[in-house]
């Protein structure tokens, strides 16, 4: 199938490369997932009118699914191909893109316009060795959701342990995603954060301390306790959403996805959801939300790259954040465009969602993550089976490899 799509790329890139005669607005082509809400497309045909007659965006659609947008990319920048001149890239991308030298950096007056009014977790995801590779555009976090017609609402130091007690006690479960890919990846690497630890360090060498050994904790006692929900070990988001939705479980840790969806269950469920920050690893450290979201980078082999950087910050700019959340349900980078009425009527727990971005937790910014992170998911899995004492010693070998 990739290879399919692939070919098609390829056919359908032949026609919107750059107007080399000058007889015309210059193609400046956007490489990027096909979002379905139709946000994306309103800030291409929005760009291209503020543009005039000096560029056109041509949105080039790239599958849903990650591994596959990685996997064209990769494909064309390694044969140094002209026809990408932006591209939506995957937080977890930007250090191996950068790395590879399919990426132009952001200097300059352009460093400042890639960074104003950023929150810091977006900002984090676009820097590698001191340097700004591309300009925030849309993020994502999870929240912890919960039944608040059966639980009280969770205090402000509430942690997994006492959450996965109480849902127990209540002869109800936690819904996680805990099956062996990169949703288990990024739900330890928010509680090995939570715990102040992290599993690369600035050098990019592999860190790994007690804080694994006490991730390892938490998901073994979720993974044998009463409030381990039906088949954790081969649960995604989706799987996640539907046991809340059924009703298995008083909590819940996902995107945001999960709201619009409780609207259509029925029975005024939507109203039965409350929200909360992600819990705590520790009682007395805030904890480390997971971070996800799409940022724009400038391709090294783009024919027009001063266009590009133009195009790259209209897109990005503020106001098409708003519509991503308002049409997309994409939550914004930048800090004051969660006091958009677009954002705060798409996000009723707009603050809730700024302040997670802001304190979340980037996974690791190196050029060997997709190894990194096959690590941690053979480390971590299946969670019922997790032995803390000795797991240090095994990640952190098994991450130097």
């Amino acid at each position: 199938m990739a290879a399919v799509v692939l070919g098609a790329l390829f056919l359908g890139g032949c026609g919107v490369g750059a107007d080399e005669g000058g007889s015309g607005p210059r193609a400046i082509n956007w490489y990027a997932f096909n979002e379905p809400g139709g946000s994306y497309q309103e800030a291409v045909d929005d760009c291209n009118k503020q543009a005039g007659d000096r560029y056109t965006i041509n949105y080039v659609k790239l599958p849903n699914i990650a591994d596959q947008q990685r996997e064209l990319l990769v494909r064309r920048l390694a044969a140094e191909d002209d026809d990408i001149d932006l591209m939506g890239l995957d937080v977890i991308w930007t250090a191996e893109f950068a790395e590879a030298g399919w990426l132009k950096p952001w200097e300059g007056e352009r460093r400042q316009v890639a960074e104003q009014g950023k929150l810091e977790g977006p900002l984090e995801t676009v820097t590698y060795q001191d340097r700004v590779w591309a300009i925030p555009f849309t993020s994502n976090t999870q929240l912890l959701w919960y039944r608040k017609d059966r639980v009280e609402d969770p205090p402000e130091d509430f942690t997994w342990d006492e959450m996965i007690d109480q849902a127990a006690e209540n002869g109800k479960g936690i819904e996680v995603q805990a099956a062996q890919y990169e949703g288990l990846t990024v739900w330890i690497n928010s509680l090995i954060a939570g715990a102040g630890g992290q599993l690369v360090n600035e050098e990019g060498e592999a860190q790994v301390d007690e804080s694994a050994a006490r991730a390892a904790e938490i998901e073994r006692k979720l993974a044998t306790s009463a409030a381990a929900p039906p088949g954790m070990s081969t649960n995604r988001e989706d799987q996640a959403r539907i046991g809340f939705e059924e009703d298995r479980s008083d909590f819940q840790v996902n995107y945001t996805f999960i709201y619009p969806s409780a609207a259509e269950v029925g029975e005024d469920f939507q109203k039965k959801i409350g929200w909360a920050r992600y819990p705590r690893t520790d009682k007395d450290t805030p904890s480390r939300p997971p971070l996800g979201g799409i940022n724009i980078g400038v391709s090294e082999f783009s024919r027009n790259p001063d266009l590009a950087f133009e195009a790259a910050e209209c897109l990005a700019s503020g106001d098409h954040q708003a519509i991503a959340a308002e049409k997309g349900g994409l939550p914004p980078t930048t800090e004051s465009v969660y006091e958009d009425e677009k954002v705060t009527k798409a996000f009723p727990f707009a603050e809730e969602l700024r302040e997670s971005i802001d304190s979340a937790a980037p996974r690791p910014v190196t050029p060997a993550y997709s190894d990194i992170s096959l690590a941690i998911q053979k480390t971590f899995h299946p969670p019922e089976a997790v032995e803390p004492s000795g797991l240090v010693d095994k990640l952190r070998t098994r991450m130097e490899k």
